[in-house]
């Protein structure tokens, strides 16, 4: 129909279409709208949180580690620069020729060769992939001369731990190393840092947690594929506690001077604060290395030596005291009320039980000794004869009352324990009984009986103190915290008179011409140790070899040899410090082990270090002051 030449039908028609696609597209924009309006103005704190998140990453930065210095705050761990190089894998077009330029300036073995090839594969190609570490200042200049023909090839400066002594504190300090797959079970975000070290053994390990402080934080922009645009702020962390230790770095490093070339160790502590003035295992290892990574023949050297530089032989290596025993012994004697120390006992060179014959050191005998001159003779026939009085119970229950058989909590990790047997402990260990030649063995410090180095400077600090339970302890404060004092030191259970006694003979033994360390004496006055030599057995001397001829330590091959044992105390009349000293296989304690505690003690108490100033000493030797200094 037509309404002035207009079709209104199908005006009609378009109108109502119209307004259909209108209203579509009205609901449409609408709908744009309102979701606009909820995305931009109701949720635009929370989406521009989002935004701001994926725009600026968080990355950990690992806090510098603790320094550990001595009692005068001389530094024996620190940080020092470690000149590095990385390689940026998207700014070089060959990785391998890179490398092979690189190797050019730095010699990079086929294992760095792999791993850096194997890395550039799975990290993403803009993340910087540690190529070598602890670099020369020479190769640091020279990769910085040639990083223009270096290409993705980028050199820097990091911080890496430092031992400034070296070996000569190797196992108390410790050392650090790169993080394991075992170590990674503690779940600290900071262990999974490229380069970062944690402690591996000694007291890096123990205090690691103080140490290793608290990650820092670096904010910084970057792209939709993670590449950083730029550093939007930087907060260093907590640097590790300082840690402060007892030791007197010129006593330790003399210590170790002295006991150079031998399998060795000894201990030095204050008999009144159980402070470890030394702590020394001969030989030993450099931490460094360990620090910036051991070569498998330099393993294999540490490893298979027969010295053992890897123990800890202060605390850990465990051995026969030999006569040094013998003060526990007298001590025992004369508490249980059985043993006169004036009555005099006769030293044929021989005692026997049954068909057994036991000897003494002396062949020919010593003759009639008492108590005194058993210790200052080191007569075995004297102790094998009280020993048999007074049973290995006695004997037993003493030698834990000066520290024999136990652990202290020492701070240094690897504490052995000794042993000191019993009726009980054999039947138990071994489902045997007790015997009475065992009990005789046993009062010369030989047999099952075992000590370390450690027990027997307490047991010394207990005998020279006056019988006061006197513990060691290796480290003073850390950070601004003191460590606890130990507590008031209480009596082990010895009498007065059965001490004095010890300490008389031990005085005889070093400063009477018949004594068996006179030769080994300290002549200044004022400064003469009181000390006790002892020679433990390792092998068995058979019946036949003494009908014919014992053989001398230096016929036979060094780990057959007797060990040799030296312990005292100084000065005798205000005692101060004591001192153990074992050197495995070296034959004698009064030729070899006396002469090198003489020498020690002389040179502590010429230092005094309990009584000097905890820093600023004019004393203090260059060479301990600044390593750098020393030859």
């Amino acid at each position: 129909m037509l309404n002035n030449g207009v079709d209104t039908e199908r005006f009609k028609s378009f109108s109502r279409r119209a307004a259909l696609i209108g209203g579509a597209q009205l609901l449409v924009f609408g709908g744009l709208a309102a979701r606009m309006y909820y995305l931009q103005v109701l949720k635009s704190s929370e989406y521009q949180m989002l935004a701001e998140e994926n725009r600026v990453n968080m990355r950990l930065l690992a806090p510098l580690r603790g320094e550990i210095v001595d009692r005068f705050g001389v530094t024996l761990a620190s940080n020092r620069q470690n000149y590095r190089v990385v390689l940026i894998p998207e700014q070089t077009p060959d990785i391998e020729a890179t490398l092979r330029k690189l190797t050019r300036i730095v010699p990079l073995s086929e294992t760095q060769w792999k791993r850096v090839l194997r890395d550039a594969r799975r990290s993403p190609a803009f993340l910087p992939i540690t190529v070598a570490e602890n670099l020369s200042w020479e190769q640091f200049a020279q990769i910085n001369i040639h990083e223009p023909d270096l290409p993705g090839i980028q050199p820097e400066v990091g911080e890496t731990r430092h031992y400034p002594h070296g070996s000569s504190l190797a196992h108390v300090v410790g050392y650090v190393a790169a993080v394991s797959e075992a170590d990674l079970e503690d779940n600290d975000p900071l262990l999974k840092l490229p380069g970062f070290r944690i402690g591996k053994s000694g007291l890096e390990r123990r205090l690691d947690r103080e140490l290793r402080g608290a990650a820092g934080a670096s904010h910084v922009e970057v792209n939709a594929y993670g590449r950083v645009i730029r550093e939007l702020s930087k907060d260093p962390g907590i640097p590790g506690a300082k840690v402060s230790l007892t030791l007197d770095m010129d006593v330790q490093q003399f210590a170790t001077e002295r006991l150079a070339g031998e399998a060795a160790s000894t201990v030095v502590m204050d008999i009144h604060t159980g402070d470890v003035i030394a702590c020394v295992s001969t030989p030993a290892y450099d931490p460094n290395d360990f620090n910036i990574g051991l070569s498998h023949e330099k393993w294999a050297g540490l490893r298979d030596n027969p010295y053992l530089p890897l123990l800890n032989k202060s605390i850990a290596g465990q051995y026969p005291p030999g006569s040094t025993f013998k003060m526990v012994v007298a001590a025992a004697a004369y508490d249980s009320g059985l043993v006169d120390p004036n009555q005099n006992i006769f030293c044929s060179g021989k005692t026997s039980i049954g068909s057994h014959d036991f000897h003494c050191w002396k062949k020919g005998g010593h003759g009639y000794v008492d108590m005194r001159g058993g210790i200052m003779h080191s007569c075995d026939v004297y102790f094998y004869e009280i020993a048999k009085r007074i049973g290995i119970d006695r004997i037993e229950q003493m030698a834990h009352r000066f520290g024999l058989g136990e652990t202290f909590e020492f701070e240094v990790p690897g504490e052995k324990p000794g042993l000191v047997p019993s009726q009980g402990w054999k039947r138990a260990a071994t489902g045997e009984v007790w015997h009475q030649g065992e009990t005789l063995i046993a009062g010369i410090g030989q047999g099952y009986l075992l000590a370390t180095p450690l027990q027997l400077a307490v047991m010394v600090s207990r005998i020279a103190n006056g019988g006061q339970s006197v513990r060691p302890r290796v480290v003073r404060a850390v950070g601004e915290r003191e460590v606890p004092p130990p507590p008031p030191l209480e009596d082990i259970g010895v009498s007065k008179t059965a001490l004095g006694i010890v300490q008389e003979g031990m005085n005889m033994v070093s400063n009477h011409p018949r004594g068996t360390a006179f030769r080994a004496r300290i002549a200044e006055p004022g400064m003469e140790l009181a000390g006790k030599t002892g020679t433990a057995q390792v092998r068995r001397i058979s019946r036949a070899e003494r009908e014919t001829r014992v053989l001398s330590n230096e016929e036979l091959e060094w780990r057959q040899r007797d060990h040799a044992l030296f312990v005292a105390y100084a000065p005798v009349d205000n005692p101060k410090y004591a001192i153990s000293v074992v050197i495995e296989h070296g034959s004698s304690g009064s030729k070899a082990a006396a002469p090198v505690a003489r020498d020690i003690m002389r040179f502590v108490l010429e230092r005094d270090p309990s009584s000097r100033l905890a820093a600023g000493d004019d004393a203090m030797s260059p060479a301990v002051r600044d390593p750098a200094k020393a030859g």
